[in-house]
């Protein structure tokens, strides 16, 4: 599964990690753990990053292992900033309210009261 793809079917906010196990020892750790703004990017686009990164940032390198354009790189790179960017956007207050109802922390008629 991609990471990137991790969103809720029913009401469409991100979906969070709670178990990680290791595959050879079986040790696990449970939790809420948060999936980073890179980790989101699909696979193709974190390939790109690193890639980026990996060349310390040459954009003539980067037109050189891709085969692409200079201006192609560019607007590449400009779309995965936007992309990383949306992921810091405050959640609206509704979103909110229905995270904490679905963690439990609030009741049902309580998110109702809320979302007016």
């Amino acid at each position: 599964m991609d990471i990137a793809d991790t969103k809720c079917s029913g009401c469409g906010l991100p979906l969070r990690i709670e178990r990680l196990r290791c595959r050879r020892c079986n040790v696990q750790l449970e939790g809420d753990f948060e999936v980073s703004s890179l980790g989101r990017l699909s696979m193709e686009n974190q390939v790109f990053v690193a890639a980026f990164l990996r060349s310390h940032g040459s954009i003539k390198q980067m037109e050189r292992l891709f085969g692409i354009s200079y201006p192609t790189v560019k607007n590449r790179l400009a779309a995965i900033v936007e992309e990383i960017d949306r992921s810091f956007e405050a959640p609206s207050p509704n979103s909110m309210v229905l995270e904490k109802l679905s963690r439990g922390e609030i009741s049902f008629d309580e998110a109702m009261r809320r979302l007016g």
